[in-house]
């Protein structure tokens, strides 16, 4: 393999979940890999996790990026601090742009490269969400913490059909007490869909929300212009901002939202090109995007030429 940090058999753009298993299973496959990781990943925003296999008790988001960054290191995976600005096709693979922290930048080529960037939850504007979200209180994944929430009093912040579906997905599998919230705005709704809403025994509250009290262990008092209202949990189902940037502009082919699309390897549509984790259309979960990683990392392995005898 090549011992040139210049020229590596693949290059992972984001060093969480995903993106770690990527170069788990590459380095154990002997290929020389890169990570180059900006800090921000989604996993860090869990408080903790009850549906992650042999974590029984429960793991938070943190402490699997620190395992899985701990086992990596066993195979010499460093997740570089930066951000790709830029990648581009180039004679052999891509030429990316790496830019540290310092303000510098370098040129990394690869021969693949594997887009572990994930995605950004659209937060309400509302106070005190960061801590609130640390607590446990607002969340985004009802699949993957709903079940935490059976039998409470449950709220969800929405204004589209995802919104619809999630307070829906809800009302159906955990909770009897769910609570649709517009905060003011206008709920975008097809013919039928609020008589839907009310048979299902979902209340819809269109009122702006002007503050947020926590108590407790609960959303105390969510007040609108008319009244209060108490709630357990409050899941925010306003979308993600995908982090797709960098596959957009080599003309990766995405949905209207911007997620990737990829094969049953987990290649975009661009040659050499992968994506795994939030940043791809589908489930938004953690085993997913490292089953994605898996599908990518083997088939890049298999796939990608050996290094020259120059190199």
């Amino acid at each position: 393999m090549s011992d040139d940090p210049a020229i590596v058999d693949c290059l992972i753009v984001g060093g969480g979940p995903s993106g770690l298993t990527a170069a788990l299973y590459l380095k154990r496959f002997r290929r020389s890999v890169l990570v180059v990781d900006g800090g921000e990943s989604r996993a860090a925003w869990i408080p903790e996790s009850h549906n992650i296999p042999f974590f029984s008790h429960g793991i938070s988001g943190k402490e699997i990026l620190a395992r899985e960054r701990e086992h990596a290191a066993r195979y010499d995976v460093v997740a570089e601090t930066g951000r790709v600005s830029v990648v581009r096709k180039s004679e052999g693979g891509f030429l990316a742009t790496v830019d540290s922290p310092d303000g510098g930048s370098r040129q990394v080529a690869a021969r693949r490269v594997v887009l572990a960037t994930g995605a950004v939850d659209v937060e309400p504007d509302l106070p005190n969400v960061p801590d609130a979200v640390r607590r446990g209180l607002v969340r985004y994944c009802p699949i993957c913490d709903g079940y935490e929430a059976i039998g409470k009093r449950v709220a969800v912040i929405a204004r589209g059909d995802h919104g619809v579906g999630e307070a829906i997905f809800i009302r159906r599998t955990y909770s009897d007490d769910v609570t649709l919230l517009t905060l003011g705005e206008q709920l975008d709704l097809e013919p039928g869909q609020a008589e839907d809403l009310r048979e299902k025994g979902v209340t819809i509250v269109a009122d702006p929300v002007v503050g947020l009290e926590n108590k407790g262990d609960a959303i105390g008092a969510m007040r609108t212009a008319e009244q209060e209202l108490c709630f357990d949990i409050l899941y925010s189902a306003l979308g993600l901002r995908y982090r797709s940037e960098l596959g957009l502009a080599l003309g990766a082919r995405h949905d209207e939202r911007n997620a990737l699309w990829v094969d049953e390897h987990c290649q975009t549509s661009v040659k050499g090109l992968y994506a795994i984790g939030d940043v791809v259309i589908g489930l938004d979960q953690i085993v997913v995007g490292m089953g994605q990683a898996a599908f990518a990392a083997t088939h890049i392995h298999n796939r990608c030429e050996y290094p020259t005898d120059d190199e």
